[in-house]
C-alpha cells in the first residue's frame, strides 16, 4: 500500500490563503505484478471525517479508511478548513480533492467513474453538499468543470439548516452566525438541493442521537425519494452520535448495542457492490 499526506495548497494556490492548509490523505493499494493486476483500475472513497465544522475527528479518517482497502477501493482522506474558515472554503477543497483524483487517475489506476463520498455529522453536511451543489456557483467561480462524485455514503449527517432540525452548532462555526434568513437557511440546507441528477446515497443514523436529529437523514432521504434517486436508509435505535466504525478502534467501551450497529460496514460494502 502507499500512503501519502498532500497539501492541497501546493496544487491549488488560492486553497492556501489566510493560512490555510487542507490535506489530502492517499491510500493506495498495490497492483500485484505477479498476478498481472499493474492496470488493474480502482474504485474511489473520498471520506470526510465529522466535527462540528470546527475540528476533524481522527476516529472518523484513518480507522475509516482501512476498511474499505481490502474492498478494493482507493481511499482518500480530506482533512479540511474548519472555524474561523468559513463557507465556501470547504466545498471548494472537496471540489479539489476530486479534481486530482481525476488529475492522477492514471498514475493511481482511480475509475473515475466510480467515486464514492463519505461523511460523518458535520462533514456527512460537506459530504452532502457537495454532491447536491458540485456546480454552485461558489464552486465554479475557482473550479470551472467542478465534477460529480458518482455515490454519497452519509453518516448521521448534519442536512438542513432550520433550527428545530439543525445541529446549529455545526453551522455557526460553517457560516459565522445562524441563518439569519430563510433563503439562506434553504441555501445550507442539502435536502433543498437533491435532483434527478443528484447521487444515489447510502445514510445511517441513529433514532436517539441527541446531536445531530434523526430528522435530518430522514429529511435527505424523503428529498431523494421524490427525485426518484436510489438511496438505502438504516435508522438503528439506540447508540446516540458519532460512533464512527462502532468497534474498539474507535469506541473505548464496546457495548452490544455498538456491536448491533456495526451492521452498517457490512451493508455498506453489499451497497457499494451493487452500486459500482
Amino acid at each position: 500500500m502507499k500512503h501519502e499526506r498532500l497539501e492541497l495548497k501546493n496544487y491549488f494556490d488560492f486553497l492556501g490563503e489566510e493560512g490555510r492548509n487542507p490535506t489530502l490523505d492517499i491510500y493506495l493499494p498495490y497492483n500485484m505484478v505477479e498476478m498481472k493486476r499493474e492496470k488493474q483500475i480502482r474504485p474511489c472513497m473520498l471520506i470526510c471525517p465529522g466535527g462540528g465544522y470546527g475540528m476533524c475527528s481522527e476516529r472518523e479518517a484513518e480507522p475509516v479508511a482501512l476498511h474499505f482497502l481490502p474492498e478494493g477501493f482507493n481511499v482518500f482522506v480530506l482533512t479540511y478548513s474548519v472555524e474561523p474558515n468559513r463557507f465556501p472554503t470547504q466545498i471548494r477543497e472537496v471540489a479539489a480533492a476530486v479534481e486530482l483524483i481525476y488529475k492522477n487517475a492514471e498514475e493511481w489506476n482511480c475509475d473515475t467513474e466510480k467515486i464514492a463520498i463519505m461523511g460523518f455529522s458535520a462533514g456527512g453536511h460537506l459530504a452532502a453538499h457537495y454532491s447536491t451543489m458540485f456546480d454552485c456557483k461558489e464552486v465554479r467561480a475557482v473550479f470551472p468543470e467542478s465534477k460529480s462524485v458518482n455515490a454519497s455514503v452519509l453518516c448521521y449527517p448534519v442536512i438542513n439548516a432550520n433550527a428545530r432540525t439543525a445541529h446549529m452548532g455545526s453551522f455557526i462555526n460553517l457560516l459565522g452566525h445562524q441563518p439569519e434568513t430563510k433563503e439562506e437557511e434553504d441555501y445550507f440546507s442539502c435536502d433543498k438541493h437533491v435532483r434527478e441528477i443528484t447521487p444515489p446515497a447510502y445514510i445511517w443514523h441513529t433514532a436517539e442521537d441527541g446531536c445531530v436529529p434523526v430528522k435530518n437523514s430522514l429529511l435527505y432521504a424523503g428529498a431523494l425519494a421524490e427525485k426518484g434517486v436510489p438511496f438505502e436508509l438504516h435508522i438503528f435505535p439506540f447508540g446516540g452520535h458519532g460512533l464512527s466504525t462502532c468497534d474498539s478502534q474507535t469506541i473505548d467501551d464496546m457495548t452490544s448495542v455498538f456491536e448491533y450497529n456495526s451492521a452498517w460496514l457490512t451493508d455498506l460494502k453489499k451497497w457499494l457492490k451493487l452500486i459500482f
